[in-house]
């Protein structure tokens, strides 16, 4: 029985130390809550009419990153490839994607908030929002995007 006790106050000590450390000043360090975001048009990531705001690291230069981007009702982004793989995870509103150097409507996959889905380096996709949306994408820099195929912006 004092095992069990000395093996529960341990962890619950070791939990409790870790729990402070997380929300601490230390270098490295993060502990963000939306308010807190500070929201862009420009830079990164960012095209004409969507706001971004970087998280963690850099998209444009060499090492991880995280960003969420804010597409307005409407938006719509012709086939393109990004140089990095990336995982896209929606926090709000529903994201139609899909995939193939030519935008179909048959072709879209609905996901709505909580959905998850990948973005294989330089595999063309294509996206369209109907109503307002969140996304939050991690990769690992640097990335960009190329728009391809018959819609590519001339």
């Amino acid at each position: 029985m004092q095992v069990k006790t000395i093996f529960a106050f341990s962890a619950s000590a070791a939990f409790l130390s870790f729990a402070a450390t997380a929300y601490s000043a230390e270098p490295g360090v993060m502990a963000l809550s939306p308010s807190e975001m500070k929201w862009s048009s420009q830079g990164g990531l960012a095209l004409p009419g969507l706001e971004q705001t970087i998280l963690i690291g850099d998209p444009s230069k060499p090492g991880p990153y995280t960003i969420r981007l804010k597409f307005p009702a409407g938006f719509k982004v012709a086939p393109h490839t990004h140089p990095d793989s990336r995982e896209v995870t929606v926090l709000s509103g529903t994201w139609h994607t899909g995939y193939g150097e030519k935008a179909e409507a048959s072709g879209l996959k609905e996901l709505p908030a909580g959905s998850f889905y990948t973005e294989p380096a330089n595999i063309a996709h294509y996206v369209e929002i109907r109503e307002p949306t969140v996304i939050q994408v991690s990769g690992t820099g640097p990335s960009g995007r190329k728009f391809v195929g018959p819609d590519a912006p001339k």
